[in-house]
């Protein structure tokens, strides 16, 4: 190898460098936060001043699979809870009997059907904001809960607790994900890890209203800010109208939290591999709650401490060993080497920080969530793909790829 390649060869590593090592910096600053956490929030029971603050809505269309221990888990809470409505958007299976069988033993449910989803609407906003308009004015907070979501005993009163004694305005809350088969085994948690890589850990202040994440599948709000913000209009058209309401609420002031539920709600979001590809990841990237800017910025920043780390540490040692080039020790491409290991080490070590956010006791070789760590690769590439397009489809709707109608 003559003089000039070797310049150019160690010019390309110190790029990589450059680029990979600045978000490093980034990312530990973000993980650092982990220590210093809120704690998970645990199961309480309620308390006298609780009584009947609490109106939960729940979203449905076509559920009766997966509905059931939804119903069971709301029916066992505590007098915090003054009504559920389930707001059914004209389900073709059997979701409205299960609710209406749920409601003939529990007065508390209340089914009602949201009207044709007009133009402009995404369904899921529009049935939580018809049930919004729907529920008690005598109810201080709103909860949002999805209906593939497993409330335990004593989470509402807790959340609410923890919402009271914090003084937040909105707070949600990450749930524990029921994982079964083996490829979501590997593949939720690398998708996953790319919302905890882009906006640090549960229970961690954000860096800004730009930057606060949200779960829908667990949503506490105000009524009063929801009144302020007028429902859920300002997310009527987003795909993760979660974090686009968390997001405005946020930038008007109001105090928003994300804290880890684990403890509280359980959630089997999708069943193996494919529909988690497909079903979550389309909405991952949250480019409805964020500027192009943002959403690009963070696709560059997940491919370079998430996609590349494990394949350009796995090609630098192929081609170490080899080669007998003088080009291996040069110390930009030693440096790019150690770089990509220690960010591949970082990320199995975490595996163990979120393994509590899992239920892998029904999983089906469960050890495989060990090796999540080989599917970021993939994880990182369906960000950028997710964020590179428009969703045509969501839950059963149609959607065009302007505006959002049925």
């Amino acid at each position: 190898m003559s003089d000039g390649e070797l310049t150019v060869w160690c010019a390309i590593a110190l790029v990589f460098v450059l680029f990979q090592g600045s978000a490093t910096i980034v990312l530990l600053s973000r993980l650092v936060k982990g220590p210093t956490r809120r704690r998970p929030v645990t199961p309480k029971k309620a308390t006298g001043d609780q009584l009947g603050k609490v109106s939960v809505i729940i979203p449905t269309l076509n559920e009766a699979d997966r509905i059931a221990p939804c119903l069971e888990g709301i029916t066992k809470q505590g007098y915090e809870l003054r009504e559920a409505i389930v707001v059914d958007s004209r389900s073709t299976d059997n979701t409205q009997g299960l609710v209406k069988t749920q409601a003939a033993t529990d007065p508390r449910f209340r089914l009602m059907e949201d009207a044709p989803l007009p133009e402009n609407w995404v369904g899921r906003p529009w049935a939580l904001h018809s049930g919004y308009l729907a529920s008690s004015e005598n109810s201080q907070w709103v909860l949002g809960i999805d209906a593939d979501t497993q409330p335990q005993p004593g989470m509402i009163s807790a959340i609410l607790a923890a919402a009271e004694a914090e003084d937040y305005d909105l707070v949600s809350f990450a749930p524990q994900f029921i994982l079964k088969d083996p490829g979501e085994l590997i593949l939720q948690p690398a998708l996953l890890m790319t919302l905890v890589y882009r906006y640090g850990p549960s229970g961690a202040n954000p860096d800004g209203p730009d930057r606060v994440m949200a779960n829908g599948q667990c949503f506490l709000v105000k009524r009063s800010c929801l009144d302020a913000v007028e429902g859920y209009t300002c997310a009527s058209d987003s795909f993760c109208d979660d974090v686009t309401l968390a997001r405005k609420i946020a930038s008007q002031g109001y105090k928003v939290g994300f804290l880890d539920g684990a403890k509280v709600i359980k959630v089997r979001m999708y069943e193996g591999a494919k529909e988690t590809w497909t079903e979550w990841g389309r909405s991952l990237d949250l480019k409805d709650a964020a500027t192009p800017a943002q959403v690009w910025s963070d696709v560059a920043f997940l491919s370079a401490v998430q996609g590349l780390p494990l394949p350009m540490a796995i090609a630098l040692e192929i081609a170490r060993l080899q080669s007998d080039l003088p080009l291996w020790d040069t110390l930009p491409l030693q440096i790019l080497f150690w770089l990509n290991v220690s960010l591949v080490a970082i990320r199995f070590a975490l595996n163990a920080a979120i393994l509590g956010s899992y239920d892998l006791q029904g999983g089906l070789w469960s050890w495989l969530f060990f090796l999540s760590p080989l599917a970021d690769p993939l994880a990182a590439l369906r960000i950028a793909l997710s964020s590179s397009r428009v969703p045509t489809q969501w839950r059963g709707r149609q959607y065009s790829t302007t505006n959002p109608t049925t």
